[in-house]
């Protein structure tokens, strides 16, 4: 279904300027949180660079739209993003209900929930990354438009392998648990790309 929403997209300039517009804001969403999970003190150099990536995402998302049309979607208001309501429901309902799912898991809370959920709401969100990201850029290919995410791609990649990486340092049995947050995830994603579906023009 993705496939054949995004090449719908990408053949209209409107929608095409909010679907990166959209992606941008959630870039921008997902490094706001990063931030907001930051120990006072305790701030490791993959957390910094993590957000410093997530937050240039968004800028180099936005700053794609003027290959688009330069006049279009200069904020992150409701008129300028695609299925907005749904769009800022994904990250905070999944942020929810990670954290709702580790507390009764792993019984924390304060800074060691904020920490554990932000390692595996970032897990969920770099897989969807690795899947989304790549379909797009073939779209894109296909098009044969100036639009490109190919550096996004790269860094998501790496991203994935860090969240891995401190994973594993979390706890033994991580794959069990991040499996349940994939599975949270997608029921979330699939509500998205079903809104996004519904606001694209019927095509004969």
């Amino acid at each position: 279904m993705l496939d054949s929403i995004l090449k719908k997209i990408v053949t209209d300039n409107v929608l095409h300027a909010k679907w990166l517009n959209t992606l941008s804001y959630m870039e921008n969403a997902g490094a706001k949180k990063i931030s907001a999970s930051e120990h006072k003190e305790n701030v490791n150099l993959i957390i910094l660079k993590h957000a410093a990536e997530e937050h240039r995402h968004a800028y180099y998302l936005k700053k794609q739209i003027a290959k688009v049309d330069e006049a279009l979607c200069k904020t992150y208001t409701n008129a300028e993003l695609l299925s907005p309501n749904n769009t800022k429901y994904y990250l905070h309902a999944l942020d929810i209900a990670v954290c709702r799912y580790l507390k009764a898991e792993f019984n924390l809370s304060g800074y060691e929930l904020k920490f554990a959920a932000y390692l595996f709401v970032t897990y969920a969100i770099e897989v969807r990354a690795d899947e989304l990201y790549p379909v797009y850029q073939a779209v894109l290919d296909e098009a044969k438009s100036k639009v490109n995410v190919k550096s996004i791609i790269l860094e998501e990649e790496g991203h994935l392998e860090e969240m891995i990486n401190q994973l594993v340092s979390f706890s033994d049995d991580w794959e069990k648990h991040a499996a349940e947050v994939i599975k949270i995830e997608k029921n979330l994603f699939d509500s998205w790309v079903s809104a996004l579906n519904v606001e694209l023009p019927v095509t004969a």
